[in-house]
């Protein structure tokens, strides 16, 4: 008896039967509605899917579907209608990391967006120096927290000094 042959429908095919009509994006730049992966979910809300012998994030595998190349690995899929689990490729475009960072809504992308420091000192590359972590400091306010604490040390070392009362007792006394 013959082995039975098992047909495997194309990864394109096998992909569409795993995803579902989302609702609209809200928005403006995501065209019509979400497309959402219907399989396999990790804990972050990102789909899964088996392609080219190997398991790989289902907005990728959709981006190289739809383009015919895989995404380059220095390179983020970004969400822009901001739903992990939307493969519509409308909605996805590849971006560098730093690009995806910043236009989300987290706190790093919060952060990037001040320009100005709490005393209204622009953050420019005349006024703004990176700190060991990467955060980003104001020179005009460190100057002037490095002048008034020289300011408050010189006045103490110019405090003046106060007499000891010395005690003189009668034997001690010039005649």
């Amino acid at each position: 008896m013959a082995p039975i042959a098992r047909t495997v429908p194309p990864p394109a095919e096998r992909f569409n039967t795993k995803t579902k009509r989302g609702p609209w994006s809200l928005r403006r730049d995501c065209p019509g509605t979400c497309r959402l992966w219907d399989g396999a979910i990790n804990e972050d809300g990102y789909g899964h899917f088996w392609l080219d012998g190997r398991t790989v994030k289902a907005h990728r595998a959709a981006v190289a579907l739809a383009d015919g190349a895989p995404v380059p690995a220095h390179l983020d899929v970004d969400h822009r209608c901001r739903r992990r689990a939307c493969v519509n490729r409308a909605h996805l475009e590849p971006v560098t990391h730093r690009e995806n960072v910043l236009r989300s809504s987290n706190h790093v992308a919060a952060r990037a967006a001040v320009t100005h420091c709490p005393a209204r000192h622009a953050y420019d590359d005349a006024n703004t120096i990176r700190a060991k972590n990467g955060t980003r400091k104001c020179r005009a306010c460190k100057n002037a927290a490095a002048r008034t604490r020289r300011a408050e040390a010189s006045e103490q070392q110019a405090a003046p000094v106060m007499p000891l009362h010395v005690h003189r007792t009668p034997e001690r006394t010039a005649a």
